[in-house]
């Protein structure tokens, strides 16, 4: 193996060892393989592109184009673009596919699953990092450079995953993958000096040289076991007293982090974690990804809301959970706050089983409010107050969650009627003076229109009624998820002016007006029921995130209210006390055959009064599904695809038609000097190189001999080159000599003697390829000699004049 090929080896392993370093970034190592199989591609090619010869920035090119074809075939087909053609598949959708692991990366913890998006993210970003250690160690022969890249990808690992998932093995490898490499370079540039020495003679050695053992050593170490040695020395350390030395303290930043409930212990309290930060991305999210199935006994399916977390603290700039005292979770959890007899009694039990999808890593676990019973596999912890399951910590830097999890919960379908909610009696002292607390800096209007709107009325139920009806019915405001969510107590003020924004801004601040009325108020977070599915489960998805108030009765407990005006979301029945009776929305079932013929009678929505209609609780005709619908890939996609992979295909056959080309022009033209020119080329590539200083018999000659032909294509040489002496030094005249006949009979004695991977290489890489690098290498000379001439006025006329070039009398030119 040439020093080189050991170099193109070497820079691919070591780009690979590296990589391992990623490998606890996300939770299968499976990508590893395929990025192995991608780098061995893209130095195959950076090979190839060198052994031709081509210019350095064209073999970077070709394995650039290269590795983004082979990634846009890999992944085509996996994103999510609208588009039907080829460039819809192959482009645009493998870009769509880039975003989404952008988004994916964003909000999966680590280890996170390996989705399309992610593993793109992957093998992109070893490929770079491949492209530009193969840049500096082989094309630019600098192999110290080329760890510039490989530090930089270990270096991101490292810092995303913590130190965390076998830190020592990823760095043993990158250090060790790092050293071959330049080991490798050092036995090229030690070999381009002469044979590589194992060791001076003996008696030869000084104690000075540093080769020598000693004195009376007579065994000599080579340079190269030397830097190998020294190499493990230097990992081993590094290795060794890292582990050795005592262990630094995170300082002030560490404690302040205890302090704020982020600490080691295992589950003492919650720490105030903000779930909302997603919130809004997961409702604008292009791909509508389900992250939970469930199915469920309850009579009520609009009233299926999963519940996550209540954000029960408003400190003036977010609202967020208190840090709270965690207990091990109850076999039956216990009455929920507040709750009566007489309530419980009317209440539905209701047990539903679910399961995540392995894309959504939550740690608070989703679940019906108020849960009796909850039955999931892992550790977790119960929270009391806000009846919440948190994933416990199970090491460094991890907790348990819920992503693929399968649990049952058992829960309580609450039917308060509005009398009941009317008549509730003063909560308690304690539960009115934690849950009415408001911000010193809330601007006034908060609390002012809170008044205005609820003027007039006689009890609790009435005023949150009213809130409800001002921001769902008649206050004016739309539903807008591409409204900044907005920070700090005039947020709620600027919202109240401006009439739009999303769930968060209409829960926020109904939360917020509520408790300046004396109401016991927070915010829970969760999603909507989802929609029903033809086999009777039910799928929730990214963009059935919510958010919405829960205001506390004494008696009831807290209670559910959706001041949000979205459709398909419902209102609870005791919120419609002065309202037409009206079903609750839940998810549409799958609409028969029947519900698409058309009626005589006036449609629901005809009938529907302006206020449901408003909500969205009217129902109406479900929208017909386009003709198009998602039947497969067009026509017109099928020819796209197939015309992509054959020009895929065609580009490995590009130098061979070239050659075919060149053959076939030369030969047609009947002429003894084409014919002479392509005679020399085949015997190129072939591995015979031509010499320039050689006269046509003794160029014959060397191309019998080095070809070892057989006497009838040795007659053909001669033939051509005797034509040609004749076409250069005899007189004019007309010469019936043919030669296109002996040419190819030449050529394929040629071919017969090099072997089956030499007549390959011959037709596939042809190294008479060369001369389009030299006739590029011309023109541009020519060029930028015409430019300087045009630069330099009538004094550049001479340059401009082509200068004889003096050459030396050669032997042996006959």
């Amino acid at each position: 193996m040439s020093g080189r090929a050991r170099l193109t080896l070497f820079a691919a392993l070591a780009t690979l060892m590296t990589s391992w370093s990623l490998a606890s970034l996300v939770e299968s190592a499976g990508w590893l393989l395929q990025a192995g199989l991608l780098l061995a591609v893209q130095s195959g090619v950076g090979a190839a592109a060198r052994r031709v010869p081509l210019a350095r920035w064209l073999t970077v090119a070709c394995q650039a184009l290269v590795s983004l074809l082979v990634l846009v075939v890999l992944f085509a087909g996996k994103g999510e673009s609208t588009g039907t053609g080829p460039m819809a598949y192959l482009v645009t959708d493998v870009a769509a596919l880039f975003r989404r692991g952008l988004q994916d990366v964003a909000e999966f913890a680590i280890p996170a699953p390996l989705t399309d998006g992610i593993r793109l993210l992957l093998l992109a970003g070893v490929l770079l990092v491949g492209l530009l250690v193969d840049l500096l160690a082989v094309t630019l022969r600098s192999a110290a450079a080329a760890g510039l890249p490989l530090l930089a990808l270990y270096s991101v690992a490292a810092g995303l995953s913590g130190g965390v998932g076998g830190a020592w093995l990823s760095f043993l490898l990158a250090g060790g993958g790092y050293l071959v490499l330049l080991l490798a370079e050092g036995r090229d540039r030690l070999a381009q000096w002469g044979r590589v020495f194992g060791g001076a003679p003996p008696g030869r050695v000084s104690a000075a040289s540093g080769y020598g053992s000693g004195a009376g050593s007579g065994q000599a170490v080579s340079p190269v076991r030397t830097g190998r040695r020294i190499g493990a020395v230097a990992l081993g350390l590094a290795l060794a007293v890292p582990a050795a030395l005592p262990p630094l303290g995170g300082g002030l930043l560490a404690r302040q982090a205890e302090a704020e409930g982020g600490g080691t212990g295992v589950g003492g309290t919650i720490s105030a974690v903000n779930p909302l930060v997603s919130l809004q991305s997961s409702l604008n999210a292009q791909d509508n990804r389900v992250v939970l199935k469930y199915r469920t006994d309850s009579p009520q399916l609009g009233e299926q809301y999963l519940r996550i977390l209540a954000l029960d603290e408003f400190n003036g700039v977010k609202w967020e959970a208190s840090a709270r005292a965690l207990t091990d979770v109850p076999e039956r959890l216990p009455n929920p706050p507040g709750l009566n007899e007489q309530v419980r009694r009317n209440a539905v039990e209701v047990r539903t089983n679910l399961s995540a999808a392995d894309t959504y890593a939550q740690r608070y676990l989703p679940m019906p409010y108020p849960a009796t019973a909850v039955d999931i596999p892992g550790k977790w912890r119960f929270e009391p107050a806000g009846r919440t399951l948190v994933g416990d910590q199970l090491g460094k830097d991890r907790f348990q969650n819920v992503q693929g999890a399968a649990y049952k919960v058992t829960s309580l379908l609450l039917r308060p009627t509005a009398a009941q909610l009317r008549a509730a009696p003063e909560p308690d002292r304690a539960v009115r003076d934690e849950y009415t607390r408001l911000p010193d800096g809330l601007p006034a209007v908060v609390a002012e229109t809170a008044r205005q709107v609820t003027r007039g009325a006689k009890d609790d139920y009435t005023r949150a009624v009213n809130l409800q009806d001002f921001f769902a019915v008649n206050g004016g405001f739309r539903y807008d998820t591409k409204v900044a969510s907005g920070t700090g107590p005039t947020a709620i003020a600027r919202f109240l002016q401006d009439k739009e924004g999303f769930c968060v801004h209409f829960a926020f601040s109904m939360a917020a007006m509520s408790r300046s009325l004396g109401i016991p108020a927070r915010v829970a977070v969760g999603f909507t029921p989802g929609e029903r599915q033809a086999d009777g489960s039910v799928n929730v998805t990214l963009r059935d995130a919510h958010a919405w108030p829960e205001l506390y009765f004494e008696g009831i407990g807290w209670t559910r209210f959706e001041p949000t005006p979205r459709q398909g979301i419902s209102l609870p029945d005791y919120s419609r006390a002065d309202r037409p009776a009206a079903q609750p929305s839940a998810p549409s079932p799958v609409p028969s055959q029947s519900a698409a013929q058309p009626s005589a009678e006036p449609s629901q929505a005809d009938t529907c009064p302006p206020e449901l209609r408003r909500l969205g609780e009217c129902g109406g005709s479900a929208p017909q599904q386009s003709a198009g619908g998602k039947g497969g890939p067009s026509v017109t996609a099928v020819l796209g695809w197939t015309g992509a992979v054959l020009a895929l295909s065609a580009l490995p056959l590009l130098p061979l038609l070239w050659r075919s080309r060149v053959r076939a022009r030369r030969l047609a033209a009947d002429g003894v000097l084409p014919a002479w020119q392509e005679l020399g080329d085949a015997a190129w590539d072939v591995g015979i190189a031509p010499d320039g200083a050689l006269s046509p018999r003794r160029a014959a000659s060397r191309l019998v001999e080095l070809g070892r032909l057989e006497p009838d294509a040795a007659e053909a040489v001669h033939r051509v080159a005797g034509a040609v002496e004749r076409a250069l030094y005899a007189p004019p005249g007309q010469d019936p000599y043919r030669p296109a006949a002996d040419v190819l009979l030449v050529r394929s004695a040629l071919l017969a003697g090099v072997g089956r991977l030499g007549r390959l290489r011959a037709l596939l890489l042809p190294r008479s390829a060369v001369r389009l690098r030299r006739a590029a290498a011309a023109r541009r000379e020519a060029w930028a000699a015409a430019v300087r001439g045009r630069l330099a006025g009538p004094a550049g006329l001479a340059a401009r004049v082509p200068r004889p070039r003096l050459r030396l009398p050669m032997r042996d030119r006959g």
